[in-house]
């Protein structure tokens, strides 16, 4: 049986409070704003709340919860979201699998790959980005959202250095069986590519529901913005002027700050409840999608 040395020891020991003590102050700020969505609106404003509730209510869940704007918002991200991840897969897939081949199998392999790295230095700017869409006839459609950004060149190079590490035995035996790139792709790639896929899906599920500039950018109307979009505007701006009237009473026992914490919170609870299912694969993908090119 090999003997860990006492160095060794001191070495993990040392590396894992770290890594403790690193992860305990990244969960300080989310902790502090549960703790304030939790609090009456007289202790948050008066800033005696740290990282626990103090004069415990669930009152600005409430009233954010009975907000239209704030429910409508939510659908419309999870709207994008599902549409968004679905297309950026597949075009990703469809794109990355090609590319990984070797030139003397896809000859323009290599123009292609430095064609996509080209958009990754240089783009078009804001308004030819925005002129483009308008005159599509995306705007003000959820595909607005969803197209033009659903090919990630970094997502193709990942997934791509992936696909060149499987073994070609693989490939060769399924061309023996009768079948052609389709059924290399779907029965051998797309299977043992599920870190990579997941890293991917991880990565684009939370550019979706954090993005809020296209939002308020590329939709006419609020009741079409994504939920990142209207946090943008109930937080940053602060707007009350559409106020309703039976909303006022609830003002009284629900603080700025307090009805602050509860949004960005309910905004961030969903990715923090997806991350767990992905994460065993998220670093694998991260390595294993990288080592070469």
């Amino acid at each position: 049986m090999q003997t860990v040395s006492l160095g060794r020891k001191a070495f993990l020991a040392v590396t894992y409070t770290f890594l403790c003590l690193l992860a305990v102050l990244c969960l300080f700020p989310l902790i502090h704003v549960l703790a304030i969505s939790f609090s009456s609106s007289s202790e948050a404003s008066a800033g005696s709340v740290k990282f626990w509730p103090v004069d415990f209510t669930i009152q600005s869940y409430t009233y954010i919860l009975r907000k239209p704007e704030f429910l409508r918002s939510f659908v419309v991200t999870i709207e994008r979201v599902i549409i968004g991840t679905s297309v950026s897969m597949i075009l990703t897939v469809l794109m990355a699998y090609p590319l990984s081949k070797e030139p003397k199998v896809f000859k323009l392999r290599t123009y292609y790959v430095w064609y996509f790295v080209f958009t990754i230095l240089f783009s078009g700017g804001l308004i030819p980005w925005y002129m483009t869409i308008k005159f599509t006839g995306l705007l003000n459609t959820i595909w607005a959202l969803v197209l033009p950004g659903g090919v990630a060149v970094f997502h193709i190079i990942l997934l791509l250095n992936f696909f060149r590490g499987l073994p070609k035995e693989l490939e060769e035996a399924v061309f023996i069986d009768g079948s052609g790139h389709w059924g290399a792709l779907w029965k051998i790639y797309v299977p043992l590519s599920m870190p990579a896929l997941a890293t991917i899906a991880l990565f684009t599920i939370v550019h979706h529901w954090n993005s809020w500039f296209d939002g308020l950018l590329l939709m006419n109307s609020p009741e079409k913005y994504p939920l990142s979009s209207y946090l943008q505007t109930i937080i940053i701006d602060n707007n009350l002027a559409n106020v309703r009237d039976e909303d006022v009473s609830s003002l009284v026992a629900v603080s700025d700050r307090t009805a602050k914490a509860a949004q960005i919170f309910l905004g961030a609870l969903p990715i923090l409840l997806i991350y767990p299912f992905l994460q065993r694969f998220f670093v694998k993908g991260i390595i294993l999608g990288s080592v070469k090119e």
